[in-house]
């Protein structure tokens, strides 16, 4: 992850806690490198997981991530929009709502 998207919350905890953040993030790297998925749809996954946990957070770190690796705006709200029928419109809505305000203040 580019240092540009990680928020100051991972920074504090970077700083406290550098063996482990390196821990978290070499565990992203074999995630991504582990399987035939490209990074885009990968990404997009997790925004889904993220979306479910309703990790405000996470949401938004996948969601700039992923417009990273290529997806579309509307892919990301597709991906979204994709989940109602398992985790509820609300907690949709919420996750919409989050990346729009994000990208807006981008």
């Amino acid at each position: 992850m580019k240092d540009e998207l990680k928020p100051k919350h991972y920074e504090i905890i970077r700083a406290k806690h550098p063996a482990y953040i390196e821990a978290v993030e070499n565990l992203g790297k074999a995630v991504h490198g582990c399987g035939p998925l490209d990074s885009k749809t990968l990404l997009l996954i997790q925004l889904g997981a993220a979306a479910a946990s309703h990790s405000e957070g996470s949401v938004l770190s996948h969601a700039r991530r992923a417009l990273k690796a290529g997806a579309s705006l509307d892919e990301i709200y597709h991906a979204l929009i994709g989940l109602t029928s398992t985790i509820g419109f609300p907690t949709v809505a919420a996750a919409m709502s989050w990346v729009r305000k994000a990208l807006d203040e981008d």
